[in-house]
């Protein structure tokens, strides 16, 4: 009989169910985000008048300029948000920039 996913959970370590509660927001690649949220790269290939395969290819790589995976993050109906977080130091507590609107055109 299979068991539940929640049933599962239960028996899991606490430190386990927390790593893996902290950690189900870390999306490391495009591909896993898209696939998060139920998106096609037929579906971002159509909003953003592009080919599905051009969608795959920009999923494979490590390295994007801001503009374009701006454009790849509203295309999935949200914002891209770069913050650049520096920490304390003896004259000033940790400081944090909001980028979000480097790579935009003015």
């Amino acid at each position: 009989m299979a068991r539940s996913f929640q049933e599962l959970r239960e028996k899991m370590d606490p430190e386990r169910r927390e790593r893996n509660r902290v950690t189900t927001n870390e999306i490391v690649n495009l591909y896993d985000l898209r696939n998060a949220l139920d998106h096609t790269q037929q579906e971002l290939a159509e909003r953003l008048g592009l080919r599905q395969a051009d969608i795959s290819k920009f999923e494979g790589r490590y390295n994007y300029l801001v503009a374009t995976l701006r454009r790849y993050v509203e295309a999935m109906g949200a914002r891209l948000v770069i913050k650049a977080v520096f920490p304390a130091d003896s004259t000033t507590g940790e400081r944090e920039f909001d980028l979000s609107r480097v790579g935009e055109e003015e």
